[in-house]
Parts: structure tokens; sequence; C-alpha cells
């Protein structure tokens, strides 16, 4: 069994929090203290953890040599032998918390969320998928207690989405859902073709960490914002004011649209949201790809241009190709049942992180057979 890495720096870490807890202006920002005290319990669990982990091992060694001394009575022998497969049990259940409780925190893991749905290539078929995937999302969060706040969207003539951003608020958000960030393919019979044959659409989805303004400081003099006579359904007070405002993030050349409220400045507000979070993922992309060269990961880079699954109708089928994951669940997923392929990507994550942590090659599991279905 490999040595856990060093609990040291785990332990310096949690002596400072400790410094600043004792602090007499510790609680005067209560959100900052919070967050402290959270991450100096985990710490401090940790630490139980690891040292708990030690003493179980101690208890392995000494049942081991007692049940190897001759000069021990075979009755005790036997019993001390008799307790190590629980011993062991106990050891790699702790070694595998350990480990996992020093995977570095994401810090984006407990934001809020703007999720981005786009229809791709398959015309009026690719809208439609848009929208019973928009509304695969909602359920899921609605089961979860989440709330959704619409930021903006675009309708095709079939009733359709061309494209659709909402906001996701609640807990741990983002932790859960931005492994969905990719090209989504949809394989099936449209309500649209009358022949009968089976088209392939996609659908593209972006998963963004909410960003405060602390987070990504905007330049005014950056933007280019304009306003417009918002259009679409409504009703006759948003077709009759300028409402809709357009921001263009001139370095990056970011725009963002939004015409869904009646009022020009709840309009402006939620564009300059969604455009914070573009910005704050799109830096945290280029953080990551530093790394990219060292250590691909088969499920971290939330790259759009990625197919990261398929949903086969007449199959009954999803699969995810990142993981070779493949469910015979379709309707089930349809109605938000998300939860299993969620887990599956979360713990081939945690996978390839704890490989990094202890120096072990990561191998990753090879795409389903019917990657090209």
């Amino acid at each position: 069994m490999d040595e856990l890495p060093a609990i040291a720096p785990f332990q310096r870490r949690a002596d400072e929090l400790a410094a600043h807890m004792a602090a007499a202006a510790f609680y005067g920002n209560p959100r900052r203290a919070a967050e402290v005290t959270r991450e100096h319990q985990k710490l401090t669990e940790l630490i139980g953890d690891h040292e708990l982990h030690a003493r179980v091992e101690r208890e392995i060694e000494e049942a081991v040599a007692f049940g190897k001394d001759a000069a021990t009575e075979p009755d005790l022998r036997e019993l001390a032998l008799a307790e190590l497969p629980d011993l062991q049990r106990r050891r790699d259940a702790l070694r595998q918390a350990v480990l996992l409780a020093m995977i570095p925190p994401e810090p984006t893991d407990s934001r809020n969320t703007v999720m981005e749905i786009r229809a791709g290539t398959g015309g009026d078929e690719a809208t439609l998928f848009a929208a019973e995937l928009y509304r695969a999302y909602a359920k899921y969060a609605d089961a979860r207690g989440w709330k959704i706040q619409p930021m903006s969207s675009s309708y095709s003539e079939r009733g359709g989405f061309k494209e659709v951003i909402f906001l996701i608020t609640g807990s741990e958000v983002y932790k859960q859902l931005k492994f969905e960030s990719g090209v989504q393919r949809v394989k099936r019979v449209p309500v649209t073709e009358a022949s009968g044959r089976i088209h392939t659409s996609t659908v593209t989805v972006a998963v963004l960490p909410e960003a405060e303004e602390v987070d990504v400081l905007i330049d005014p003099q950056e933007l280019e914002i304009t306003v417009a006579r918002a259009s679409g359904p409504g009703g006759q007070g948003v077709n009759t004011t300028d409402s809709a405002v357009q921001i263009l993030h001139k370095p990056t050349g970011l725009i963002v649209t939004c015409a869904d409220e009646r009022s020009q400045l709840k309009n402006k507000a939620k564009a300059m949201t969604v455009l914070r979070s573009r910005l704050l993922k799109r830096r945290e992309d280029e953080e990551r790809s530093k790394y990219a060269a060292a250590r691909r990961s088969q499920i971290g880079s939330g790259d759009r241009s990625e197919r990261i699954r398929t949903y086969h109708f007449l199959q009954n089928r999803v699969t995810d190709h990142r993981i070779g994951l493949t469910l015979y669940t379709l309707p089930q997923v349809m109605e938000g049942h998300f939860d299993p392929i969620i887990a599956a990507l979360q713990k081939a994550d945690h996978e390839e992180k704890l490989a990094a942590l202890t120096g072990h090659v990561y191998l990753p599991a090879r795409g389903s057979a019917n990657d090209e279905d």
C-alpha cells in the first residue's frame, strides 16, 4: 500500500486559519468568516482521518506480527489474523477519504451557474431539441430545489430555441453541472420529417460559473452598449420600447444580447451578469490550458467544440463519449434524471485527480462502441 501524501501542508493551513479565526475582527465580514470556518472544519476532519489511518496501519502491522509470532498461543494468533480483513477495509476507506479531501477544491464549485443552450446543425430539429434539453435541465434543477431565472432567449418559427440563456441559483450548482459543457447530439426521426428518415442534429451547451463584480473587473471604456426595440414574444410593452440591450466587450469581441425584460436597466444588468460569467470562464480555461499538454483530461476541458454526448431516441440510449458510459434510460434522462450521468463524470474526474495526487498513471475509460452511431 502506497504511503499517503504528507499532511504537513494541510496542518500549516489549518493553523493559519485558526489564527485568523482567533482575531477580534474575524466576524466583521460574515461571508468570509463562514468560508474560513468551513475550510478549517474540512481540514480538521482531514487531519483527523490522516491520523486515524496511521493508527489503523499500526494496528495491521501489530496484528500481522502477532499472528506470525510462534511464541503466541494458537488461539490468539488466529484471533489476530481474523481481525485483519476488517482493519484492512477500514484502512482502505480512510485512505480514499483522505485522498479525496486532499484534492484542491475548485473555487467556483459553490457558485450559481449561467447556462447557455444553442441550436447547432440540424435546422428546426436542432431548435426543438434545444428546447427539450432546456426543459430537462429545468426539471433537474427543480428536483434539487434550485431556482431558474431566464436571461435571454431567441425562438424558432416552430417553437424551439435558437438560443436560451438562464441563471440557476442554489447549492453547489456549478459543481453538479460543469461537465455538461460541450456539443450534445441527438439522433431521431424529427417531427418535421415526412419520410421517416433518422436525422442527426446538434446543440451546444455552455456552463459558466456566475461571476461577481470582484471576480472580473470590466473597464466601462471597453464596452460598446447599444439599445434597440425588442421583438418576439413579450407583449405590446416589450415591442414598443427600446428595451433590448446589446453589449460588446471590445478586448475579447464577446457580444451579449438581452431583451427578455421590459426594463432596459434590467436587461443591461442581466447582460452584464452573462458577460462577467463568460469572461470568468474564459480566464479559467486559459489557466487550465497551461497544463493541458502535460495531462489531457477526458472530462475537464468543457470545450464546446467537443462532442460529449449522444441521445439516440430509436435505441432509447444516452451515451457519454468522454467516459464510455451508455444508459438505456433516455425517457428518464429527458425528464431531468441526469444524476447517474453526473455521478459517473464526477467519479472519473476524482479518479484522475487522485492519480495525479498519488503519482499514478490515470487510464480513462475507452470510448463507447456506439461513439459513431
